[in-house]
């Protein structure tokens, strides 16, 4: 049996709005998060990018992997608006979701109400400070 630290992915196994946003993290289920995070069917997920410049198709292979249970993504980009790459959007429209980029904090808020409607949704958010 190993001993020591263990460290894992950080996961929370459920859909939840978020509650706050900031401080470079996020606050949702009474819990926070420090970094950036992908809010899925499968649940909330911490996510490594911190810079809307670079996303790449790998960035969204979580997201892929459950294209089927999702139909809206929801894009924060930071503080600005900024598009997704040419050719990201090409390969979510491929797979029958409809992303949409905007500020991290107009993407909390348009999640919390689509997540209340039961709609299938799904956020990727690039925290702020």
């Amino acid at each position: 049996m190993a001993h020591g630290l263990v460290i894992r992915d950080a996961h929370f196994p459920g859909r939840a709005p978020i509650d706050a946003y900031g401080n470079g993290g996020f606050r949702f289920a009474d819990m926070s998060h420090r970094g950036s995070i992908l809010c899925l069917p499968s649940g909330i997920h911490g996510w490594q990018p911190a810079d809307p410049a670079a996303l790449t198709i790998d960035d969204f292979a979580p997201l892929l992997a459950e294209s089927d249970a999702v139909e809206i993504l929801l894009v924060g980009m930071g503080r600005d608006l900024r598009p997704l790459p040419a050719e990201l959007r090409k390969r979510l429209r491929e797979a029958g979701i409809a992303a949409d980029p905007m500020s991290t904090g107009a993407a909390v808020r348009t999640f919390n109400v689509l997540l209340a409607e039961e709609r299938a949704v799904a956020a990727a958010l690039i925290a702020v400070d």
